[in-house]
């Protein structure tokens, strides 16, 4: 994830000098693998109005992994417990944005323990906050994250703690737009740390920038500005302010202009699109299909279709 501008704060992720990174509401996206040929024509073979995938899509806190891959999430939530300092932040306002803050600054707001336990309960907060449309996450004291704060990385040094913690953090976050300030600095600098990125970072850039820069990202440690980082499409806007309130207004305003509309339509489009990213094609036109099925002859439905007929008289 993101790096910063000035001296560097050594972490298991880079910093960011006042990045943010935005979110559709609609849920952690139900990622599963893709299926295999005979899979895939089994579930063709389904044909009911609700079908496990949309089940798996309306459910909270789908999972990644669970106790079948030797993830024990109870256990990982004791050692973190372990690790206090710092918290996530979270402010849910009428127009349906959330702003979910990193707060640890006297560590260039790095995780501590106590804060991923958090982050989890904040998603699962607005997985349940059924008028939420967006999310904004930023850092406090305009630094974005320097990754996890290195007593609790010293602490957890076994092989199967490291594993135990990506899991958690892969089961916890979710795919962001990014937005940076003008002076901000992306830089992965896990290869200086003798890791690689490991909640997610590694395959999501691939999957943003391509493999190809993303292998020249990660292995040359490199230091993007917000121009190089724009062109590269690492982020998505950047913004023109670098003042702390003044750039939170211009995200609030860049987000605004699509989250226009009743919260379960909005929800429903990024499940929509998330589907069809991650499932096969013939899963993923059947979760349009169900989904479609949750709006048609709603009220948002209705009441946009006699918006329509006055002007059709």
């Amino acid at each position: 994830m993101p790096g910063s501008s000035g001296p560097q704060r050594r972490g298991t992720r880079g910093t960011a000098a006042h990045s943010t990174a935005l979110c559709w509401a609609g849920g952690r996206s139900a990622q599963r693998r893709r299926r295999t040929s005979p899979e895939m024509a089994a579930c063709l073979l389904k044909t009911s109005s609700m079908s496990i995938r949309t089940k798996l899509l309306h459910q909270t806190g789908l999972s990644l992994y669970n106790t079948s891959h030797g993830f024990h999430e109870e256990e990982v939530k004791k050692k973190l417990q372990q690790f206090p300092g710092g918290s996530i932040d979270l402010q849910k306002d009428d127009n349906g944005i959330g702003i979910l803050t990193l707060n640890n600054p006297s560590k260039r707001n790095a995780f501590s323990g106590v804060m991923m336990l958090q982050l989890l309960e904040k998603v699962t907060e607005l997985e349940n906050w059924t008028e939420g449309k967006g999310l904004i996450v930023r850092g406090a004291k305009n630094t974005f994250s320097s990754g996890s704060d290195l007593n609790a990385v010293k602490a957890l040094g076994t092989p199967e703690d490291g594993v135990a913690l990506c899991m958690f953090m892969q089961n916890t976050l979710t795919r962001l737009m990014r937005l940076m300030t003008r002076e901000s600095v992306i830089r992965f600098v896990h290869k200086e740390m003798g890791i690689i990125p490991s909640w997610g970072g590694a395959t999501r850039l691939a999957e943003i920038i391509g493999s190809k820069q993303a292998l020249k990202v990660l292995s040359g440690a490199l230091k993007l500005d917000s121009k190089l980082a724009l062109n590269l499409g690492m982020v998505d806007e950047v913004l023109q302010s670098s003042d702390e309130t003044e750039s939170l207004k211009e995200a609030q305003e860049w987000l605004n202009q699509f989250i226009q509309g009743p919260p379960e339509v909005i929800r429903a489009l990024k499940k929509t699109v998330s589907s069809g990213k991650e499932l096969c094609f013939q899963e993923a036109l059947q979760t349009e299909r169900d989904l479609v099925g949750t709006l048609w002859g709603g009220p948002a439905n209705l009441e946009a279709i006699a918006r329509k007929g006055k002007f059709c008289k």
